[in-house]
């Protein structure tokens, strides 16, 4: 079992971690956007075993995949919109080195989409929605081999199997897709979904931008928790605004360590 795990968390840190061959590393910087996003998922997590939720587990989790999915879409536009400006802003042939650096960003993306749907599938797959013992009705696949009552009887007991067997199956998927997705979400929102492959500069522009968007998402929703309105709101926004803080420090230190500006980043 560790070794599995090793391997999933292994994969998932060589597919979200920015590995162009010329990046700037600066380990404060990686450091502090590691311990950010610590914080908020122990913050998150403190909040949920600190109050009683106002739905039930099952539903908290579908919930949570769902807005997990809106999220990502929010992120991916919110990131493609601020991307697009930036590779449009920057002079040739900056602006063709950018763009062919996309590539890491979008397999994130795609990693996580595909994660998304794979947990939704197995959940209605569970569920029965997609097959069920009523959607069996009564065949002989033995082609009258040993009988039409002897043929349906026995086509009966291996399709109950075979679902028998879809269900364990469709369980350890699950549970595989649910871990994965979010270790890889995890580490695709430390570095900010790998886009300092692009430029250095796009995770501390971008980190303010995609925290306020789910920042509006999460303030239109309702609450998951039963919490005093100050604990919401003070959860709320305490991420947006630390994150704000620390990429306005990190512009600095690119600046002023390394000597990455935007003028220069856009070849202005």
């Amino acid at each position: 079992m560790g070794e599995v795990v090793g391997i999933l968390v292994g994969g998932a840190a060589a597919l979200t971690v920015p590995n162009r061959p010329d990046l700037i590393r600066d380990p404060v910087i990686t450091w502090l956007q590691r311990g950010r996003t610590v914080l908020g998922l122990l913050a998150s997590v403190w909040l949920v075993m600190a109050y009683p939720l106002r739905k039930g587990r099952q539903e908290f989790v579908l919930d949570k995949l769902e807005n997990l999915a809106v999220g990502c879409a929010i992120l991916l536009g919110a990131g493609a919109l601020g991307i697009t400006l930036f590779i449009l802003a920057a002079r040739s042939p900056l602006g063709g080195v950018y763009l062919r650096r996309l590539v890491g960003p979008l397999t994130v993306i795609g990693i996580i989409a595909l994660g998304i749907g794979l947990c939704w599938l197995t959940v209605l797959a569970l569920r029965g929605e997609i097959i069920s013992e009523a959607d069996i009705g009564r065949f002989d696949l033995t082609f009258g081999l040993f009988g039409e009552t002897a043929g349906v009887a026995i086509t009966g007991l291996a399709m109950l199997a075979l679902l028998v067997v879809g269900a364990i199956a469709s369980v350890l998927v699950l549970l595989i897709s649910v871990f994965t997705t979010l270790l890889v979400t995890f580490m695709a929102l430390n570095s900010c979904f790998r886009t300092a492959d692009v430029h250095e500069l796009l995770p501390a522009l971008l980190s303010p931008l995609l925290v306020w968007s789910l920042f509006a998402l999460s303030f239109s929703d309702t609450p998951d928790v039963a919490a005093p309105p100050a604990v919401i709101y003070s959860f709320l926004l305490g991420g947006p605004l630390t994150v704000t803080a620390l990429s306005v420090w990190e512009v600095r230190r690119l600046r002023v360590r390394h000597g990455v500006t935007l003028r220069r980043a856009l070849g202005r």
